[in-house]
């Protein structure tokens, strides 16, 4: 019965694809908190265990990656995250206080000298995989409270990001004179029938609420409210699992039948 079960497991595992790699976009910033030192997204696919990600407030110099292309500046700081579980497509993800000197407490490893805190103004936080913290293969998505400007915010160029989509946030979209510390998605977050169609909503700063005043957020807390989506479809691993335990529910009723 043992070895039906590991072979039936085994099978199981066969018919689950592997997560594919994230890709551009399939993360999206939904707050910024200068104040607070923090940051929420949603994953708006699902991620693997032992998933690397980074975070950089460091100025991107617009050059193609493997061409040229690199953080600028040896003052800003890089933060790895690594997935201890699988995380389900729609969970948001938050990370708070991440200048504190304790970085594991917030659940990021701080990589190399620099410390990745976030200013007032003039500032972008890119979210990307790669080897390391200073050499990113692909960018995931940036969220800023500047212009995304060279030398100043670091720029999208050759990322593959887009300003105004939702990998592409700028808080400042709709009033430039502003520099705001405080950012959140404040649109809907179910109705949608794939995650995909979150993404033009969070890309739209209309639906964020941002601050204009230069308040004090210390304390305020963004909302985490899963995205979901109606009449969702299970992804294979779900009917893998359930096909699995129908076979092995199957198998014991007949060996019981026999007996």
């Amino acid at each position: 019965m043992q070895k039906t079960l590991l072979a039936l497991a085994l099978a199981a595992a066969a018919i689950a694809p592997a997560q594919a790699a994230l890709t551009t976009g399939d993360l999206a910033f939904t707050s910024f908190n200068a104040d607070e030192d923090g940051f929420s997204l949603v994953t708006l696919v699902g991620i693997d265990v032992g998933t690397n990600l980074y975070f950089s407030d460091n100025e991107w110099n617009g050059l193609a990656i493997g061409n040229g292309g690199k953080f600028i500046d040896a003052n800003e700081g890089s933060d790895q995250w690594v997935t201890s579980a699988y995380i389900s497509a729609g969970t948001v993800l938050r990370f708070s206080n991440i200048d504190k000197a304790n970085a594991s407490a917030t659940g990021l490893k701080r990589v190399g000298t620099g410390l990745l805190a976030l200013g007032n103004s003039n500032e972008t936080v890119y979210a990307f995989l790669g080897s390391s913290t200073t050499a990113p293969t692909t960018f995931l998505a940036a969220i800023t409270n500047g212009g995304f400007a060279l030398a100043t915010d670091g720029v999208l160029t050759n990322t593959g990001l887009t300003v105004g989509t939702s990998n592409g946030i700028r808080l400042n979209a709709n009033n430039t004179s502003t520099t705001p510390d405080y950012g959140v998605y404040a649109g809907v977050r179910s109705g949608q029938t794939t995650f995909d169609g979150y993404k033009a909503l969070i890309g739209d700063v209309s639906n964020w609420t941002v601050d204009t005043t230069n308040g004090t957020y210390t304390t305020t807390v963004p909302d985490t409210t899963a995205f979901t989506v109606a009449a969702a479809v299970p992804e294979p691993q779900t009917y893998a699992m359930l096909l699995a335990g129908l076979a092995a529910v199957g198998f014991v009723a007949r060996r019981r039948a026999a007996k």
